[in-house]
């Protein structure tokens, strides 16, 4: 049995299907209002801030992909990601089931400076400060031995259907819906992203090879780009001109004084005013047959879906 927890994300969706796909017809996908991906998924409802109904949605299962999201509200981070990770961490133990840690960059300095496994973590903003903690968490079991885990990390998210992240809702959307895109910060840093099927896809075969585990993997990139190449690439692609503004930090912190979204984005915006370089070297080493998506590729997708 294979479960994943947290299971009508994005994310979540293209691991089920990469799951029955490659590896296993024996899926369990567990959150409060599960619904399938494919026809023989099991289906759980759990409130994973109930230690008991965690471990029952966790019971015989060999791996368990901890893909969870929560609202994007710090308040909300604070007061339920640690008791949900410990939860389950403390299920995984007591099941003997494999953890498969799905992780972001919050915790890296928001610096120039290219990000590799070995980044310290150096948290600023509340939901940075909590990601470092559940991550923490999850080395200090593996590192004590109670605990056969692996953590995969990834960058900001672009993707097709309805992928959330900052770059699809402010620039992909917008291009799609042919209204003026909105670039946050500056056009001209570099930005790496990450196709949300690759992570998927990347994400299942780190959890079915087995020497890979007890230690962190930067999940598959394409090359870095500034928003600015984004723009043309697209403009290319679609055979038109896009109209698109830069949205500079001053107009988003007014913004935060009437809108949560914008409020909860400022701690978040640093990383766009610099280069944002994300390193996978490490795992194109490992798998060097895995296919990664090209940014031209992944936008063709967007724009004829």
């Amino acid at each position: 049995m294979q479960t994943i927890l947290g299971s009508n994300g994005q994310i979540d969706q293209e691991l089920a299907k990469e799951l029955a796909r490659n590896y296993t017809q024996d899926i369990r996908l567990v959150s409060r209002h599960p619904r399938k991906v494919n026809s023989g998924d099991q289906l759980v409802a759990a409130n994973l801030l109930d230690f008991n109904e965690t471990n029952q949605a966790i019971a015989d299962s060999d791996i368990v992909y901890f893909t969870i999201g929560l609202p994007n509200d710090s308040a909300i981070w604070e007061a339920q990601f640690p008791i949900i990770t410990e939860n389950v961490l403390k299920a995984c133990e007591a099941n003997h089931s494999k953890l498969v840690f799905f992780d972001n960059t919050y915790m890296y300095a928001k610096t120039k400076q290219p990000q590799t496994e070995e980044s310290p973590f150096l948290p600023t903003g509340r939901k940075s400060v909590v990601r470092a903690q559940m991550a923490n968490m999850v080395l200090q079991e593996m590192a004590a031995g109670k605990l056969t885990a692996v953590i995969c990390r990834a960058p900001e998210f672009y993707g097709p259907a309805k992928t959330k992240s900052i770059t699809n809702n402010l620039i992909f959307n917008n291009i799609i819906e042919d209204k003026l895109v909105k670039i946050p910060v500056s056009d001209q840093t570099l930005r790496t992203l990450i196709w949300t099927p690759d992570a998927s896809r990347a994400m299942a075969l780190i959890g079915n090879t087995a020497d890979v585990y007890d230690q962190t993997w930067h999940l598959p990139t394409a090359d870095s780009l500034t928003y600015r190449d984004l723009i043309l690439l697209s403009q290319k692609i679609m055979g038109k001109p896009i109209k698109a503004i830069v949205i500079k930090p001053w107009i988003f912190k007014i913004a935060s004084c009437f809108n949560q979204n914008a409020r909860e984005l400022q701690e978040l915006l640093p990383r766009y005013s610099t280069d944002n370089i994300f390193l996978s070297d490490k795992f194109k080493r490992r798998f060097p047959d895995f296919q990664v998506t090209s940014i031209q590729e992944g936008i063709k997708a967007i724009v004829q879906q």
